[in-house]
């Protein structure tokens, strides 16, 4: 594995800070599918990011492919842009949150 590579994942994994079971659970709920941006179709972009994650979540280390490297990279650069929107006051019912808990990351975590 090069240290792109490497360095690629550990971040993605120093960003998303949900597990995969907390993942998979909040995609369930109303509040995750009531955000997002939609393609052409009922999921948004988002929504189906995080049924990806979770597949992430549940690879060996080792085992990812160019596709899901790449992916990783989205994930991380949507948390990092997202992070910096932070609406003022309190966030816990904020579609704001919400959208980051769809690509993995929970900011009250």
């Amino acid at each position: 594995m090069s240290k792109d590579v490497k360095s690629v994942i550990d971040e993605f994994y120093s960003s998303v800070n949900m597990t995969a079971k907390e993942l998979k659970s909040w995609l369930e709920t109303k509040e995750s599918k009531s955000v997002g941006q939609k393609e052409g179709d009922d999921e948004s972009i988002g929504h189906k990011s995080g049924r990806h994650i979770v597949e992430l979540l549940q690879n060996k280390k080792d085992d990812y492919t160019d596709d899901e490297i790449s992916h990783m990279k989205k994930v991380i650069s949507y948390i990092h842009r997202h992070s910096a929107q932070q609406p003022d006051g309190d966030i816990e019912h904020t579609h704001w949150r919400y959208s980051l808990m769809n690509w993995g990351h929970d900011p009250l975590k």
